[in-house]
């Protein structure tokens, strides 16, 4: 029998020092048309894969975060979809103009004409320009900025969770440089519940206001304090699967029904009526 080969799927080297290719850098920019392209594209990939997109507590972000100032989103990196997914939340429930920070980005360099600017993590010299970057621009209460803070893909659901320091390091500087920063984190998993495609839910959580007052930090433990408490909050969203609970979360968007499974919804009720329940 021939001895099965070890497949290595997630890799501690960020893909930018594992190539060690030069990368152009792009200024973000949010031309309309683009905008507008890119909206319908990157919204019909993602509703033609998953069944739902589903969200909860968006009222934090609505209600409770500071409308002067912008916003960063962080979430997990666990696979393929989670930009289309943080793009597809920043632009219709968030509603806010975007940026976002990605590796290689020389391979899709139109993605600078939509809010995103790239990163190259082969040394720390060059990581920083991007950082120091970002703490320049984001600077209008409607921009929000979308961040993966363990800056590698990990496996689903993986822990210890394990932030950079990057998050604390814009979060601080914009403060300083600009008056204050919203930060927002949002717990994203994807699951099977019903329906014979997967679903996303994103879970909003508190959200984190950093000023001029509140920024003068030690960004180290800073950062394990977001990572506790993001833990915490996707924890706690994994409970919630577990018993099958999917309440407060109201729809981004939902698949209409193919014919075939609206024909067996109506066939499962033939006859209900008359059943009485024990």
């Amino acid at each position: 029998m021939q001895k099965e080969k070890t497949e290595k799927l997630y890799s501690d080297i960020p893909p930018t020092k594992l190539r060690n290719r030069k990368e152009k850098f792009r200024k973000a920019q949010n031309r309309p048309f683009w905008t507008w392209l890119a909206d319908r594209v990157m919204f019909r990939m993602v509703s033609h894969r998953f069944y739902a997109l589903r969200i909860k507590n968006l009222e934090a972000f609505k209600e409770r975060r500071d409308k002067n100032f912008p916003s960063i989103f962080y979430a997990t990196h666990n696979n393929w979809w989670d930009g289309l997914i943080g793009y597809n939340l920043m632009r219709r429930a968030f509603k806010v103009r975007t940026r976002m920070m990605i590796e290689e980005m020389n391979r899709f360099p139109l993605f600078a004409l939509i809010g995103a600017f790239p990163v190259n993590k082969s040394s720390a010299q060059e990581a920083m320009k991007s950082l120091k970057y970002i703490v320049d621009d984001l600077k209008e209460p409607d921009m929000g900025f979308w961040i993966f803070p363990q800056g590698i893909v990990r496996p689903p659901n993986y822990r210890p969770m394990e932030f950079q320091t990057g998050l604390a390091y814009i979060a601080q500087n914009i403060a300083k440089k600009h008056g204050g920063v919203n930060l927002i984190p949002v717990a994203v998993n994807y699951t099977f519940l019903r329906e014979d495609r997967p679903e996303c839910l994103a879970e909003v959580g508190e959200p984190i206001i950093i000023t001029q007052d509140n920024c003068k930090f030690d960004r180290h433990e800073f950062t394990e304090k977001l990572q506790k408490e993001f833990e915490q909050l996707c924890d706690e969203q994994l409970k919630t699967f577990s018993r099958g609970e999917v309440t407060g979360y109201e729809y981004v968007f939902r698949q209409d029904l193919p014919w075939n499974r609206k024909i067996e919804k109506k066939l499962k009720n033939v006859g209900m009526k008359d059943v009485e329940v024990q």
